[in-house]
């Protein structure tokens, strides 16, 4: 748990850091590094193709990805499939569905997943987070009881392999793709709430804050109006982090059998769970949605580390 409460707390750290520099705004410096940046245009062009495809699959698909247009031409038992060919691109599953138009239809579904997971996890951890950081910063007994009830309880969560903590509460609450999303969506909470508690804490040693302590300027005004917006900035870095996570995780879940219970539903990790019995005979089955998966999360994985990086003030020029 030390190594990733470690990179929790230096993302918190700088937003912070970047105060004290001059120039141009913390934004706008950062906005230009992302232009300029090879990784950022790589992960973002990934990104926007995903999307594109998430939004249109649907109507672009060749055929029904549930209807079973091809049945007679493929016999698993006999170890015959139908491989790439004129009329279906990527070839035939299992029961004699297009896997094109499946690869397509399931970007959706995965798409829906990773971000109304990562938004849960958003949510309910900023709030965790910004109540935390606020109580702790206003001071006062009952503040830093508080916070440390918060912490505690958060500590723990993040102690517990994230896999193992979705599956877990996956299992508890039944299966459905709703259950995905909360499962994934619960695994994220520690981390924006101690991300969002560490950068208020490193904003508050500002030179800002202790300006505006000077003038009289009420300590709630200043933690509520100044410090929690001006936090909010590794937060926001962390989301898009999260959502390369959210997305692997949603797909392990349903790889395990805990997402839609609707098999005939495309969705990436259904589609490499219903795969692997067939691995050996038809091993595209399981590399066409296993690619998109790796290829999407690497596109929101180098986006969010390119933002890290142009934030940071230590890699600036």
């Amino acid at each position: 748990m030390s190594t990733k409460t470690d990179k929790i707390d230096r993302l918190a750290e700088l937003t912070a850091a970047t105060e004290t520099s001059g120039g141009a705004s913390l934004w706008v410096e950062a906005l230009r590094r992302l232009r300029s940046s090879k990784m950022a245009i790589i992960g973002a062009s990934i990104i926007a193709v995903f999307v594109v495809l998430a939004v249109i699959g649907p109507w672009i698909a060749p055929y029904s990805p549930t209807a079973q247009l091809w049945r007679g031409e493929v016999f698993p038992n006999q170890g015959l499939f139908i491989g790439p060919r004129a009329d279906n691109w990527l070839g035939l599953d299992h029961l004699g569905r297009d896997e094109m138009s499946r690869l397509l239809v399931g970007a959706r579904q995965t798409l829906l997943v990773g971000v109304v997971a990562t938004l849960i996890g958003f949510t309910v951890g900023a709030l965790i987070g910004g109540v935390s950081g606020a109580a702790l910063s206003l001071g006062g007994a009952w503040g830093r009881r508080l916070d440390a009830v918060l912490m505690r309880v958060i500590d723990m969560m993040l102690a517990l392999p994230s896999l193992l903590l979705a599956v877990s509460i996956a299992a508890i609450l039944g299966q459905s793709l709703t259950t995905v999303m909360i499962a994934v969506g619960v695994v994220q909470i520690p981390i924006f709430a101690r991300l969002l508690r560490g950068s208020m804490l490193a904003q508050g040693g500002s030179d800002y804050v202790l300006a505006a302590r000077a003038l009289g300027v009420r300590r709630r005004r200043i933690v509520m109006a100044h410090v929690l917006p001006n936090s909010l900035g590794p937060v926001i870095v962390q989301a898009t982090l999260a959502l390369a996570t959210a997305i692997i995780e949603a797909a392990a879940l349903s790889f395990l059998g805990l997402g839609n219970p609707d098999a005939a539903q495309p969705e990436w990790g259904v589609m490499l769970a219903q795969a692997q019995r067939f691995f050996d005979q038809a091993p595209m089955m399981a590399v066409y949605p296993a690619l998109g998966i790796i290829i999407t999360a690497l596109g929101f994985t180098l986006l969010g580390e390119a933002m890290r990086e142009a934030l940071d003030p230590k890699l600036r020029s």
